[in-house]
């Protein structure tokens, strides 16, 4: 890759890790189910007008959308909200790889290799570890919403390799326009009418700053710039950038929020980081990129 080729993924990487440290802050607006909804609704306008029709069948969007949008992002919001630590967050989120690969073998049939099973013992090691940590520190409910996040994350990858998009931003936009409905309706019918337009009346430029940056900058801006870099070079060279991510998160929300990072929970990132590494192997067998890549951030190749 070139210089300017490998700045552009370590930016990447360093937008999607501060972006917990955003939402972080976005919570203090917004409540979470409605802050989600936000989300996507800026996301998906103006920029839905931009990038064309669809490339994937209706029912692929629909079901990602619902999955991704409504499920692993309403989680996680709800699990911030709760307490879990913008860091920790970044950091437990990686574990997606694993269920990616679980949901992948028992829907698809993908039987991962002996690398790929030893890497997810480790990435499950590291999760026992932060759980460990997160129990004696913090909301242990909170906690398990996050990993239930990474679940559905996991579930949404798996159906997004079924959609198989040729074009990862055009897809993220379009899926983006699911969520907002079923979000909005969510906030309305358990975080109430009332507490969703006090947040909207006192909207400020922090508030709406936060909005912006998780729509604009982490969907338009990260999963274009991401997708550019997967047409240009295989996805095993750009794929691994993405382990920087929790990286960036746990420092920013270090640097930003104050959050401390205890000696179990650096045990817990180099077991996460090893872990997803290794389950994010796979041999190369054909030059082209695997959509699922080309959307999460997998190390992955073409598979059968």
């Amino acid at each position: 890759m070139r210089p300017a080729h490998i700045a552009l993924a370590v930016l990447v990487t360093a937008v999607w890790g501060v972006n917990f440290t955003v939402i972080e802050i976005g919570l203090d607006h917004f409540p979470p189910l409605l802050f989600s909804a936000l989300r996507f609704l800026a996301a998906a306008l103006p920029a839905v007008f931009f990038v064309g029709r669809p490339k994937v069948a209706w029912k692929w969007i629909v079901a990602v959308g619902l999955v991704l949008g409504v499920a692993k992002f309403g989680l996680l919001f709800i699990a911030m909200d709760a307490g879990m630590p913008a860091g920790l967050s970044s950091l437990v989120l990686q574990i997606q790889a694993v269920f990616t690969a679980v949901i992948a073998f028992a829907v698809l049939g993908e039987r991962p290799s002996g690398i790929r099973a030893l890497g997810m013992l480790v990435a499950l090691a590291g999760i026992g570890v932060a759980a460990v940590d997160e129990g004696t520190s913090g909301p242990l409910g909170a906690f398990a919403l996050c990993v239930a996040a990474a679940a559905c994350w996991g579930a949404s990858n798996v159906l997004t390799r079924k959609a198989a998009p040729p074009d990862a931003l055009n897809f993220m936009v379009w899926v983006s326009t699911v969520p907002v409905l079923p979000l909005l309706a969510l906030s309305l019918l358990t975080e109430g009418p009332t507490r969703d337009y006090d947040a909207l009346r006192a909207l400020d430029w922090q508030g709406a700053g936060t909005v912006v940056y998780v729509a604009w900058i982490t969907t338009v801006f990260g999963f274009g710039a991401w997708g550019w870099l997967l047409r240009r070079h295989p996805a095993s060279t750009v794929a691994p950038f993405s382990l920087l991510v929790p990286v960036f998160g746990m420092s920013s929300a270090a640097l930003f929020l104050g959050e401390g990072v205890s000696g179990l929970r650096w045990c817990a990132a180099a077991l996460l980081v090893a872990g997803v590494a290794l389950a994010s192997v796979t041999p190369r067998r054909t030059g082209r990129v695997d959509p699922v890549g080309a959307v999460t951030g997998e190390p992955v190749l073409d598979r059968a």
